[in-house]
C-alpha cells in the first residue's frame, strides 16, 4: 500500500492522501459461485486472498517509484481509481515519491457469495510508529478470469474488521444492502451521513449516525471553516449526496453489519477579489494554481467504514478522503 502525505482544503481537518498505482493483477482462481450468500463457497481461499494482495504491494511499490499511474486501471476500481490517480497528479506536481510500502498483520476476511461480483475484505497494518496506518481494504472481481482490483481502502480507527463474525471454516458472511434486520440498511448509509454533513444533526435520515469526529463534529468543523473563510471574503457552499458507488457489509459478530460506502462532496468557492482563491493543498494538481481568479468548483470523494449495530446508531470508525477535480475560474 502507498504511502501518504497529508493535504487539506481550506474547510477540512488535514486527512492522508495516498499513492496507489501500479501493473495489472492477474485473478487469483477460484471456481464459479452459484450457491446462495453465505452458503456456497467462498469468492476465493484466504491463500489466494493474500497472493492478490502481495501482487498489489508489488504493483505499488513499482508504481511509487516510477511516479507513473498508467497502470491504475489495471490494479483498482472506482472510487479508489478516481481518488488515487488524483493523489498521484499531486504527487507528481510537489515531485514526493512515497516510500516502499509493506503490508504486515494482515487477516483477510473473505464472504460466501452467489455470483459476481466477487470480494473480500482485507485488515492490515502499513508503516510503522507514527506512520503506522490501519487499512479496511476491499478488492473485487467483475466476472470469471476478471483481475482483482481494490475498490476502497478506507482508514480505520480501531480493529473494527476483528468484529467480524466468522464461521467455522473462517469465512465471512455479506450482508444485503437492503437488509430490514438492522435499525438502518447499509444501502442507505450513504445518504443518511450526506444529510447530516449537509443539514446536520437534525436533518431527515441522519438519526441513524452516531455523534463523532466523522458525523457531528465533521458538520460542526465544516460550519467553522466556512465562517473563517467568510472573514476572508470568500464565500463556500457545500453539498454532500451518496455517491453512485456499491455498498459492501460483512455481518458481524452480534448479527450487526461493517459497511463500506461513499459520499461526494461538491464545493462551492467563490471571491469578489482576484487572488484570494488558490488552487493548493490537496487540490494541488487538478487545476493551474493560477485558474482560481474568482470563484472554483471542486469535488471531493470520501469514503466511509461503519459498524451498524443489531439495536442503535451506526459508528463511522474509518474514513478516506481525496478531491478529484478543480474548475476555476
Amino acid at each position: 500500500m502507498p504511502a501518504r502525505i497529508v493535504t487539506s482544503t481550506a474547510l477540512s481537518a488535514a486527512l492522508p492522501a495516498c499513492l496507489l498505482a501500479g501493473a495489472a493483477l492477474a485473478a487469483a482462481g477460484c471456481d464459479d459461485n452459484t450457491s446462495s450468500a453465505g452458503v456456497g463457497p467462498p469468492a476465493l481461499t484466504k491463500q489466494q486472498a493474500g497472493q492478490v494482495l502481495a501482487a498489489y504491494a508489488t504493483a505499488v511499490n513499482r508504481a511509487g517509484k516510477r511516479l507513473d499511474g498508467k497502470a491504475l486501471p489495471g490494479i483498482e476500481a472506482d472510487p479508489q481509481l478516481s481518488m488515487d490517480d488524483a493523489a498521484l497528479k499531486l504527487r507528481r506536481v510537489i515531485r514526493q515519491r512515497p516510500p516502499a510500502m509493506k503490508f504486515a498483520h494482515t487477516t483477510f476476511y473473505v464472504p460466501r457469495l452467489h455470483g459476481y461480483p466477487h470480494w473480500f475484505a482485507a485488515d492490515s497494518i502499513t508503516g510503522k510508529g507514527k506512520q503506522t496506518l490501519r487499512h479496511a481494504l476491499l478488492f473485487t472481481q467483475a466476472k470469471a478470469g476478471a483481475p482483482w482490483l481494490l475498490a476502497a481502502d478506507p482508514y480505520p480507527t480501531d480493529a473494527a474488521l476483528s468484529r467480524v463474525a466468522l464461521d467455522p471454516d473462517g469465512y465471512a458472511t455479506p450482508v444485503d444492502a437492503g437488509d430490514k434486520g438492522l435499525p438502518v440498511a447499509p444501502g442507505k448509509l450513504p445518504a443518511a451521513h450526506a444529510a447530516l454533513l449537509t443539514g446536520g444533526p437534525s436533518a431527515s435520515g441522519a438519526s441513524a449516525l452516531a455523534k463523532g469526529p466523522k458525523t457531528t463534529e465533521t458538520y460542526a468543523a465544516l460550519k467553522q471553516g466556512e465562517q473563517a473563510l467568510a472573514k476572508r471574503g470568500v464565500t463556500l457552499t457545500s453539498k454532500f449526496s451518496a455517491a453512485p458507488y456499491t455498498v459492501y457489509a460483512l455481518r458481524t459478530k452480534d448479527r450487526g453489519a461493517l459497511v463500506w460506502y461513499v459520499v461526494k462532496q461538491n464545493e462551492a468557492y467563490s471571491a469578489a477579489k482576484r487572488g484570494t482563491l488558490a488552487v493548493s493543498g490537496d487540490l494541488t494538481g487538478l487545476a493551474p494554481a493560477a485558474s482560481a481568479r474568482t470563484h472554483m468548483d471542486t469535488t471531493v470523494l470520501v469514503q466511509y467504514l461503519a459498524t451498524v449495530p443489531p439495536k442503535g446508531r451506526a459508528a463511522v470508525t474509518g474514513m478516506y478522503r481525496k478531491a478529484i477535480s478543480a474548475h476555476g475560474s
